[in-house]
């Protein structure tokens, strides 16, 4: 697989999507600074729910902010990506944080575009484009910010901007000291996981092995799970390859019984459970029992037990772990991690659909 050859890296590679991994807890840092140097209207804190909504690499900073704030925010937080906004989105109760990193996305403009109709109070989150375009147009509160990368590259801004909304609005408790925690147990981690360690050192890279030519099925609980949903997006954005998540217990009661047909493909699956010590202890054995018995079935498994002193500084080192095994996947297929051809193609049919 070549795991170590990093001119083979370089080759592949020539965007450099190694260097905004490798630069994701710097990057987190400078968005949580940026976020307290925009300007807020105090007008927002009247909400009494918050949507976010976005798509793709935009929508994983809300899905994390909102399992984070599920315990430690009173205030609702939903993430929708799709057109327009549900109907009990409207009026100055409901808050509408639209995230788009290129300010494009036209599912997103179209919920930004209805939240302005229903009158809501609303805030974009965008480098750019039309968004920013058209929430100046309407007078709307806009954080812009300037980070030139792939959307998915771009989970620091993504992720920490809103976090900081609702850390000023005062909808969560000032996460300053997580943050640290989070950043100090991300650079604990990381050079065992840079592509300068080798494979015997490295665990993302052993990982990566392991899902070289198989299917990857990712199961995590609570705070994991949208980190779960963030490792499955990689592997398909970052290495070109299909995988799949699915959330504990939810999983129990129903995908659990799937594990039988069709017999020849089962041993071509490699299924990960991600682990937190902050899951439900109800979770947490869910998560042991399930992994025993979908192993008895004749499934390949492992488990990644994210470090870290505090829930978002687990939240935060599984991502960057699964962000660095999902490359290594892509360099194992001998891939380019950086475009997505069939995501171009697929919008370049919708732009001639009415």
């Amino acid at each position: 697989m070549e795991l170590d050859n990093l001119a083979r890296f370089r080759s592949l590679d020539p965007e450099k999507m190694i260097e905004r991994i490798d630069g994701l807890p710097e990057q987190i840092e400078a968005a949580w600074s940026l976020g307290h140097q925009l300007p807020l209207p105090e007008a927002l804190a009247k909400a009494k729910k918050v949507v976010v909504a976005g798509m793709g690499g935009s929508a994983i900073g809300g899905s994390l902010l909102a399992a984070y704030a599920a315990s430690k925010s009173p205030l609702p937080v939903w993430v929708w990506s799709n057109y327009g906004l549900p109907a009990w989105a409207a009026g100055e109760d409901t808050l509408v944080l639209a995230i788009s990193h290129s300010g494009e996305t036209e599912e997103t403009l179209s919920a930004f575009q209805t939240a302005l109709d229903r009158r809501n109070p609303v805030l974009a989150i965008t480098t750019g484009g039309s968004l920013a375009r058209l929430a100046s147009k309407n007078h709307a509160a806009l954080w812009q910010f300037d980070f030139p990368a792939q959307p998915r590259a771009a989970l620091g801004y993504l992720f920490a901007l809103p976090l900081c909304v609702l850390s000023r609005l005062g909808w969560i408790a000032n996460p300053e000291n997580e943050i640290a925690l989070s950043l100090t147990a991300m650079r604990a981690q990381q050079p065992s996981l840079r592509a300068e360690a080798p494979v015997a050192r490295n665990p993302a890279k052993r990982m990566a092995g392991q899902w070289m030519g198989r299917f990857v099925g990712i199961f995590a609980s609570d705070l994991l799970a949208p980190v779960a949903r963030r490792w499955r997006t990689q592997i398909a954005e970052i290495a070109k390859a299909w995988g799949q998540f699915e959330e504990i217990p939810e999983l129990d009661h129903n995908a659990i019984a799937g594990s039988r047909f069709p017999e020849e493909l089962i041993e071509r699956f490699m299924l990960v459970f991600l682990r937190s010590s902050f899951d439900h202890p109800r979770n947490r054995a869910r998560s042991g029992f399930t992994r025993e018995l979908l192993r008895e079935e004749g499934f390949n498994t492992d488990e990644f037990s994210a470090p870290g002193d505090c829930p978002l500084a687990q939240m935060l080192t599984c991502l960057h772990f699964g962000d660095y095994a999902a490359y290594y996947l892509a360099m194992a297929y001998g891939v380019n991690p950086t475009p997505v051809q069939v995501i171009q193609d697929l919008k370049a049919r919708l732009a001639t659909s009415p």
